[in-house]
């Protein structure tokens, strides 16, 4: 079959007509054309040409147990046949509460929405107007979602990020009022010294710093205790909260990555796998603070509501999905998660290439770099590594391997250590194929003139 009469081209050409780009989403566009999924089982994708692959992208990490689990579908076939959405409140959304609540001790009260993006913004409103105060620090480079306030910098670059230790506010639509510029203060990753000496000048302004405690685009790795533990003591002595993007996160540990520490955010963004496959969000926190949020209070300081929120569908498949992830579960991935990146070190050893990985939990990220980076600017991604990293990339999925566009792969329950050897095998190989293509441009850049110097 011709690539111009495969399905997935054919498809994607009606898909021009009527959306933007071809798609809804920019993380599944692809060239010549996105590839289309007809089936998904366990850790398995086949996509509607019937080629079938394992799957380390699992939505963006929202798949905790991969594609299609029979207890998920049954719970959710079952709420199916009874409705799928009320201007009623449902049994589903107060089970769901309180199994969720029950995991964390910071998360005296929780509320749900529908997406990652829409519980950070939450967050965000909550703070203020638990505060008064309009502006919010986060850290240089990190994702945070679509909201206007909370996508600043995540795509800052050495034109426009400004000095080290004083990250510029970088927009990333075009048409981003500069007042949302004004009110982001960008702190840089894992610097106390740096990040205190920021937060100080805005001392009397800020509602809260947000972090996600293993931020995928600063490179994921893993906030140091002693820089949370900084910022915690910081936001108590002046008035602002401390918020959690725990939207990718919560997977690494029973109550999320917020267990690694000693300390208690005052407010939680949730998202991804807590939906069990299906669209969610929540905010979680502090009673006191969740009381904004409160329609009964004498004085509502954040009116909150949304057509879809607490969704049945999503809450039946959220309890189930959560439940299956147990304490011995979350063990047993963590555990395939650590050998997953021992393996990948290994076979960068063997290829003898400038390459590296981090990540911690069930997630890792592949660097073509000699070491692992430190912050953002460090994990900053250049024209001539990101061709190596597509070719990579490129490798692994004609080879059946599906990852993230960074170079980075979650793990599912699904997973045995047959998956990770296989997956092995092809990313060796796909290291040798790239450090043959290192040594082409090297060899090309020695024969260039050189230019002078008078």
């Amino acid at each position: 079959m011709t690539q111009n009469s495969s399905k997935s081209s054919q498809l994607y050409e009606r898909a021009l007509r009527v959306l933007p780009g071809g798609v809804s989403r920019n993380a599944v566009l692809s060239r010549p054309h996105p590839y289309y999924a007809a089936k998904g089982e366990g850790c398995y994708v086949t996509d509607i040409e019937g080629v079938r692959r394992i799957d380390f992208a699992n939505n963006i990490a929202s798949l905790i147990h991969g594609h299609a689990h029979p207890v998920i579908v049954e719970a959710v076939t079952k709420q199916l046949q009874r409705g799928t959405a009320f201007t009623f409140a449902t049994e589903a959304e107060v089970l769901f509460a309180e199994h969720i609540c029950a995991r964390v001790p910071a998360f005296e009260k929780i509320r749900f929405v529908n997406s990652g993006t829409e519980a950070i913004m939450c967050c965000l409103k909550a703070a203020r107007a638990f505060t008064g105060r309009s502006k919010i620090a986060k850290v240089e480079g990190a994702y945070h979602g679509l909201y206007d306030y909370a996508e600043v910098s995540q795509t800052a670059q050495p034109s426009n990020w400004g000095e080290a230790a004083h990250p510029r506010s970088v927009p990333v639509a075009h048409g981003t009022p500069q007042a949302a510029l004004d009110d982001v203060i960008i702190i840089p990753f894992n610097d106390c010294e740096a990040a205190l000496a920021i937060l100080e000048e805005h001392a009397n302004e800020l509602a809260c710093v947000l972090i996600d405690p293993l931020p995928h685009r600063v490179g994921l790795i893993p906030a140091s205790a002693d820089f949370v533990e900084t910022l915690r003591r910081w936001t108590s002595a002046n008035g602002a909260l401390l918020v959690f993007d725990e939207v990718i996160t919560f997977r690494s540990e029973y109550g999320g990555a917020q267990q690694w520490f000693s300390i208690r955010p005052d407010l939680t963004a949730l998202g991804k796998m807590i939906g069990g496959g299906f669209p969610v969000g929540a905010i979680a926190g502090r009673a006191e603070v969740m009381e904004v949020l409160n329609p009964l209070a004498e004085k509502v300081l954040f009116p909150h509501s949304g057509t879809f929120s607490a969704n049945p569908i999503t809450m039946t498949a959220g309890l189930a999905a959560m439940e299956l992830f147990d304490r011995d579960a979350v063990v047993k991935l963590n555990q395939l998660g650590d050998w997953t990146r021992q393996q990948i070190a290994e076979a960068i050893r063997c290829a003898e290439i400038p390459a590296c990985v981090t990540g911690a939990g069930s997630m890792f990220r592949i660097h073509l770099k000699p070491e692992a980076p430190k912050n953002y600017r460090e994990a900053y991604v250049g024209p001539e590594e990101s061709k190596l990293l597509r070719a990579l990339l490129d490798h692994c999925f004609a080879n059946g391997m599906m990852l993230i566009g960074t170079g980075t792969g979650t793990l599912s329950t699904a997973m045995t250590s047959a998956e990770i050897e296989a997956f092995i095998k092809v990313l060796l190989s796909g290291f040798r194929k790239i450090k043959g293509m290192q040594r082409e441009r090297l060899a090309l850049k020695k024969m260039e003139p050189t230019g002078s110097k008078l």
